[in-house]
């Protein structure tokens, strides 16, 4: 295995953990700014509002994308296995 083989392999990688973390953190920070506007409008500051909130739309989102998560992840391994069966 070349240097440039391995370089490829940490930036699928590296691609791979993108794609599986963007939609769970973008999502976390639209819902932390619309919570965070909500409590500069009613003055109320209480952690567990922006936690709650946060918990469930993730929770909601892992189900709705998991699959395609875990499909996602699971190519990945199995090129990765593949380049070390070869070796």
């Amino acid at each position: 295995m070349t240097q440039g083989d391995v370089l490829a392999v940490c930036q699928e990688a590296i691609v791979v953990t993108l794609k599986l973390a963007a939609p769970l953190l973008i999502v976390s920070i639209l819902i932390g700014l619309v919570v965070a506007i909500f409590q500069a409008a009613t003055q109320i500051h209480e952690q567990t509002l922006t936690f709650v909130p946060k918990v469930l739309v993730i929770a909601l989102l892992l189900i709705v994308l998991g699959s395609w998560m875990m499909t996602l992840f699971s190519d990945f391994i199995h090129r990765l296995f593949e380049m070390m069966a070869a070796l």
